[in-house]
């Protein structure tokens, strides 16, 4: 049976006194890629910010590699190998692209350490070609293609993605997509929170659907093709 590298039970979580998550469990596979669907503001970005530890407050259990990680925060748990990546790019916009990947990375004393810079323009080519452009001046897909650059030099091995293909043209999101490809092929762990499944329908290990803050719906993603109705129901898409 495949490791789970992101195991969640019962996790509820507020911001202030409004309820954000009521009980969800959701189970990663080590090398999944899994895609978390809701209508706006129906929570996945809550769920991805629950997951690190940036809600008010939290309780239920988030195991990491077997590793129980509800009481860590986001810092904490960069040594567990997780990765976060919020849909308001956590890049520097003031640097180059270049600059941002040179950062000191933060690498966790239990990982093996990061992607070097040869890696990460091997595997992303056209960061190479656009190393001395300031990031302000990269496009949105180039933005968060940055960003999760940035999150592979720090040696992470679980990655959180809130929204990414949002507001990107299509060949924008093929290009971030083939990125996500390419990383499961590496073995990496990945979690989407999407609104639509396009853009993970050709990747995406298993899909769940998130409604008031628990799990309503999960699929494989050999049956998306059988889903659409339900999802038109349930997301409207």
């Amino acid at each position: 049976m495949t490791r789970a590298a992101l195991d969640i039970e019962n996790l509820y979580a507020w911001h202030r006194e409004f309820p954000l998550l009521r009980g969800l469990n959701l189970q990663v596979a080590q090398g999944e890629v899994c895609t978390v669907l809701s209508r706006n503001r129906a929570g996945r970005s809550a769920m991805l910010r629950a997951m690190v530890g940036l809600t008010d407050s939290r309780r239920g259990s988030i195991r990491i590699q077997g590793t129980e990680a509800i009481h860590l925060n986001q810092h904490q748990l960069s040594d567990l190998g997780v990765g976060y990546s919020p849909y308001e790019q956590s890049i520097f916009t003031g640097l180059s692209c270049e600059e941002n990947l040179l950062l000191p990375p933060a690498i966790g004393t239990t990982l093996g350490g990061g992607m070097s810079l040869v890696q990460i323009y091997e595997l992303l080519p056209s960061l190479e070609q656009r190393r001395h452009h300031m990031a302000a001046q990269l496009s949105t897909g180039e933005q968060k293609v940055l960003a999760i650059a940035r999150l592979l030099r720090t040696g992470v091995n679980l990655l959180l993605l809130d929204k990414v293909s949002e507001g990107l043209a299509p060949i924008q999101a093929q290009a971030l997509a083939k990125l996500i490809c390419s990383l499961r092929s590496e073995g990496y762990t990945i979690v989407l929170a999407e609104q639509c499944p396009q853009f993970s329908a050709e990747f995406s290990d298993h899909f769940h659907v998130l409604e008031q803050g628990q799990i309503v719906e999960r699929f494989s993603g050999s049956e998306l093709g059988h889903k659409h109705e339900a999802l038109h129901a349930l997301l409207g898409v």
